[in-house]
């Protein structure tokens, strides 16, 4: 499988109409285009590699990470068993697990579409209803995204105010930052 050179990437961005152009430059159509191919393929590879290398499958992966953390006393022989613990819980959502449907159902209908931000491997919402699904979802993340920006200038007030408050507080009990030095 060749890869577009960048002469031919420059001439696909060419060939987008001035509209297009004007929302982006070459540099973040690029970006746009790397992360949607990352999106696409990375939780592909990630199963794939998990399939052919192991028993695990991510969500069995994860569920073993996550109970790996959870180590508390430092003694080898509890760690080991522990460890033992660890396995057979996690195993048994993997490939051979009794639970194998259930991770594998976790593993692609919800990690693989939190790491594509909600999408599915066809890049929709909702699959088969993404007709209906997919234009709710955009008003959501865009209202979303409105509400974020009120709360981060909102926030980041707060922080200006403290931060102002700090340093009126730290200069009255001699804590204004100049150094004394002795003679």
């Amino acid at each position: 499988m060749s890869h577009p050179s960048e002469d031919q990437k420059k001439a696909i961005y060419e060939g987008l109409s001035d509209d297009q152009k004007k929302k982006q430059s070459y540099t973040e159509w690029v970006k746009d285009a790397y992360n949607n191919q990352y999106e696409q393929w990375m939780p592909w590879i990630e199963d794939k590699y998990l399939a052919w290398f192991g028993t695990d499958n991510k969500a069995s992966y994860a569920t073993k990470d996550a109970l790996d953390k959870t180590k508390v006393t430092g003694v080898s022989q509890v760690d080991n068993l522990q460890d033992g613990v660890n396995n057979l819980v996690g195993g048994q959502v993997g490939k051979e697990g009794l639970l194998a449907p259930v991770g594998d159902a976790v593993s692609k209908e919800g990690i693989n579409r939190a790491e594509r931000g909600g999408k599915d491997e066809k890049g929709t919402y909702g699959g088969a209803a993404a007709a209906v699904t997919d234009p709710v979802a955009q008003n959501a993340k865009t209202g979303g995204a409105g509400l974020a920006g009120y709360a981060q200038s909102a926030g980041s007030a707060v922080t200006d105010g403290a931060k102002g408050a700090s340093g009126y507080i730290s200069g009255m009990f001699g804590g204004g930052g100049e150094k004394k030095t002795e003679s």
